[in-house]
């Protein structure tokens, strides 16, 4: 018979709780000298690691005569738990170099660890020694190796280990399903879940979670609202950091009643919260309400952490808020790191607001630029017309490290075409294509036929389309029309307007083009077609509107809308301002123009006043 402890000191050293105690226990160990008799050093061993005493522990660990894979699995578990990867691994290699077999557990901290250090070389290095032992179909190694494959951007590695094991848990399909959305692949992400509920596995609220943020990557609205729906009716926990993805969720598929009732009901809100809606809500437009959760986050005591301001800039962009713009930069600048994706935001902010000196000037004091900071400023002169100011810019962009992208090329296209500056768009589309290797997408072609066109260069316009070798898009007949339009191309403009409606555009803004463009033509019968289809859609066009800040105050100004209290000043001033151009222009070319200009109207006789009803160039 092996040796037995005295159940007296057995039953003492089970009753410590705390390290003193332990600490008396060890001693009396020592004074008696059964240190080294039986497992009592084992035993005290457990004790030290189970209070988190790793240093203790380890001094035990160091004396032992014999230690087998048990012992080694003590302390390399302690130190796991404890969040020291390197001791970890430390003590799995010299485990190996002392001829000691690892065992399950011990492949599925150290792997752990190479997880915690982001090390795949070394996670690899042990999945391999843990295959070579015997464990390639162990379900807790192979979960751990997953997760190191997963954090690591490794899915197909992973997949091909997912494959191989031959029961799968629930850790297991969560870390590839949560791995796939992080790794930008939402699509396989969803497979992989359709596969597991084949399998008869239900998941839980982690990877719900990471279906919900998949859901929101793809846009996918009918599937967010299945995985919602699955989450009420199985009574799964949802968590703030889950509540908050169902809002971004919502919110990204333009679903923002339902974004807002998920965060109303928030018990707990945190920044991210406020985040996810006002940022939904100026993604889709929707500047007024984002602003409005912008005060009341403040409102409610939250302070607007760096998401929550880009977003409220995007809004003041959209509204052309100059001034609230400006006081939310000198927030920025206060409070928060002002690094460069904020700086790139409040440039492209000043820039749409029509600040273009305080853009410029921002921009020359950023010192790492970035490809989307030199876009966003020649797309900024772009939109306000500065064509030669944006080309400046792009020149300036090349003699730098940087090399323009197709974004960039596509905000020059644009900027010129805004400019009239046809030579040089015709000069840097051929060198994008033959210096810098790019080929020119959708997006080119649009900005460059929108310029050939609003050039009245229709026919080369025509030509370029037929170059392409993918087929033409719509965006690009809309240009190349609007173009036709504004310059009588009435031919040109016909076919190009039967292309347009035999690729059925769900925008009612573009059947209004086509509309106006046969009206011109006085072709009533396709007017009359045109105007059918889009009356049997059920829906008008929402007209557009404009809008400028006076005082802190929006002030918007929709077509047939008389609504405003300044209706009669507006009326008044406008009429002063027609009469000054038609017939006191000094520069006098503003009169032809006027007087050549198709007009058509509708809603309005010649008694009325011109400006009351809806006048289309």
């Amino acid at each position: 018979m092996g040796w037995q402890w005295p159940k007296s000191l057995l039953r003492f050293l089970l009753a410590c709780k705390d390290k003193a105690s332990i600490a008396k226990a060890h001693s009396l160990i020592i004074v008696t000298g059964l240190v080294n008799h039986g497992n009592c050093g084992v035993k005290l061993l457990r004790m030290y690691a189970r209070l988190g005493d790793l240093f203790s522990a380890r001094k035990v660990f160091e004396k032992l005569p014999q230690r087998g894979v048990d012992v080694w699995n003590v302390m390399i578990i302690g130190y796991s738990r404890k969040d020291f990867p390197n001791e970890v691994l430390g003590l799995y290699h010299r485990m190996i170099l002392e001829g000691v077999r690892p065992d399950s557990s011990t492949f599925t901290v150290a792997i752990k660890a190479c997880v915690s250090l982001m090390d795949l070389e070394m996670g690899k290095e042990i999945w391999a020694q843990a295959v070579n032992f015997g464990y390639e179909f162990d379900v807790f190694a192979g979960s751990s190796v997953l997760n190191l494959y997963a954090k690591c951007g490794e899915m197909d590695e992973a997949m091909l280990v997912f494959n191989k094991m031959p029961r799968r848990d629930l850790v297991s399909w969560t870390t590839i399903v949560t791995g796939f959305v992080q790794g930008g692949r939402p699509r396989e992400a969803i497979d992989v879940y359709r596969r597991m509920q084949k399998e008869g596995m239900e998941g839980d609220t982690v990877l719900m979670l990471g279906l919900i943020q998949a859901c929101a990557n793809l846009v996918d609205s009918k599937l967010g609202l299945s995985v919602h729906g699955y989450m009420i009716r199985k009574d799964l926990p949802m968590d703030i950091v889950a509540q908050t993805s169902l809002v971004d969720m919502y919110a990204k598929n333009g679903y923002l009643e339902y974004a807002s009732i998920v965060f109303y009901r928030m018990p707990h809100k945190n920044n991210i919260s406020w985040g996810a809606l006002i940022s939904g809500f100026a993604q889709n437009g929707f500047a007024q309400n984002a602003l409005a959760l912008f005060v009341e986050m403040q409102c409610s005591g939250f302070k607007p952490d760096l998401a929550s301001l880009l977003s409220a800039l995007v809004a003041c962009s959209q509204l052309g808020l100059l001034k609230l713009g400006r006081s939310i930069h000198g927030y920025i600048v206060r409070r928060v790191d002002f690094e460069q994706v904020s700086g790139t935001t409040v440039i492209d902010m000043y820039a749409k607001c029509g600040a273009l000196s305080h853009a410029q000037a921002l921009f020359d004091r950023i010192d790492s630029r970035d490809r989307i900071s030199w876009n966003a400023m020649i797309s900024g002169y772009g939109v306000h017309g500065h064509g030669k100011e944006a080309l400046a810019v792009f020149l300036q962009m090349t003699k730098t490290n940087l090399k323009p992208d197709h974004a960039t090329f596509a905000a020059l296209f644009s900027a010129l075409g805004h400019s009239g500056m046809v030579e040089d768009g015709r000069h840097w589309f051929n060198l994008m294509v033959s210096e810098y290797n790019i080929q020119p997408t959708e997006k080119h072609y649009v900005c460059m036929v929108d310029l050939l066109a609003r050039a009245g260069e229709v026919e080369e316009a025509c030509e370029l389309i037929g170059s392409m070798k993918t087929k033409a898009g719509l965006a690009i007949w809309v240009a190349l029309l609007s173009g036709c339009h504004n310059h009588g191309k009435s031919m040109i403009g016909e076919m190009v307007a039967e292309k347009i409606l035999e690729l059925n555009p769900d925008d009612l803004g573009i059947h209004a083009l086509v509309s106006n463009f046969f009206a011109i033509g006085r072709k009533w019968d396709k007017v009359a077609s045109v105007r059918k289809t889009m009356k049997e859609t059920g829906t008008r066009k929402v007209p557009g509107y404009s809008a400028v800040d006076i005082d802190g105050k929006v002030h918007a100004f929709l077509m047939e809308d008389k609504s405003h209290s300044e209706y009669e000043a507006i009326l008044h001033v406008l009429d002063r301002l027609d009469h000054e151009m038609r017939f006191h222009d000094q520069d006098e070319r503003l009169a032809p123009a006027l007087a050549s200009k198709t007009w058509v109207r509708s809603n309005a006789n010649e008694h009325e006043n011109p400006w009351g009803g809806c006048w289309q160039a």
